[in-house]
């Protein structure tokens, strides 16, 4: 019977099952093994992506769990189960849509933490950190062979596919990290507003998330933004031409793009 000194750390079949599905889907990506490699760009892309958003959420479990708050064991949130997580819509389903729909690697709810268990500002702020600046180092490993010049011998359509998995993190990164309440950012900034203010922004907080999903509906608002997200991309190596044919590939059912196909050798 865990305790709360000693809480449950056994990864969950559920998140070693959708690691399974990445690790098979990026060989198939990787050796063209599939009929429809649009398919496997999808299959690869999607579960690295929930991947990457357990990795998230445990971020702040684990970093909450060693700031004080000893509840975060019972809660389930250091199995990495997508399943034990409080807005299972917010942290799972929404993100998938997201990407689905738009190729936004929007965030998605954070684990729930038991604030007045922990003591200290930067504790605070870097709990709310962590699930970031995981999604930046999910950014720094899938760009590796883009920014060490290791290219050769990796299969073009691989390429693309880690060139579109990389623009989602970068995307998660750069939306987790706004001051919109709700979101990560606000919580590294809250712990050093007064009482007064935060106590005014409190009520805005469910609605954080949908407001910067709108705002990127905005033709201005989204070009500014992924202008942003594509320097940063091609600071890590990673050109439009990957994570736009990486785009396409994933949206599989929109049938195959002719210029990027040239490319791979189809």
């Amino acid at each position: 019977m865990p305790t709360p000194h000693k809480p449950p750390t056994r990864v969950s079949p559920v998140f070693l099952g959708i690691t399974a599905v990445m690790a098979v889907t990026a060989w198939a990506v990787w050796t063209d093994f599939s009929a429809s490699p649009g398919l496997a760009v999808f299959l690869f892309v999607t579960s690295a992506w929930i991947v990457s958003l357990c990795l998230h959420e445990y971020a702040h479990a684990r970093t909450a769990l060693h700031s004080g708050d000893l509840s975060i064991g019972a809660k389930g949130y250091l199995t990495l189960n997508p399943l034990a997580y409080t807005h299972a819509m917010l942290s799972l389903v929404l993100p998938v849509l997201f990407v689905i729909l738009g190729g936004i690697g929007l965030p998605g709810g954070a684990v729930f933490i038991e604030r007045g268990r922990i003591h200290g500002r930067w504790k605070h702020s870097l709990i709310s950190a962590a699930g970031p600046l995981t999604n930046v180092l999910f950014a720094v490993v899938c760009t590796a062979p883009f920014w060490l010049d290791a290219l050769d011998g990796v299969p073009v359509l691989f390429q693309y596919a880690l060139g579109f998995l990389a623009l989602l993190q970068v995307s998660a990164a750069i939306l987790n990290f706004l001051p919109v309440p709700g979101l990560d950012g606000y919580g590294v900034v809250e712990p050093w507003l007064s009482h007064r203010v935060r106590r005014q922004v409190e009520p805005l907080a469910p609605f954080g998330l949908f407001l910067v999903f709108a705002l990127l509906f905005i033709p201005e608002v989204h070009g500014v933004f992924f202008d942003a997200v594509h320097a940063i991309l091609r600071g890590l190596g990673v050109d439009e031409l990957a994570s736009g044919c990486g785009f396409d590939y994933y949206r599989f059912w929109q049938g195959e793009n002719e210029y990027c196909a040239s490319f791979t050798g189809r």
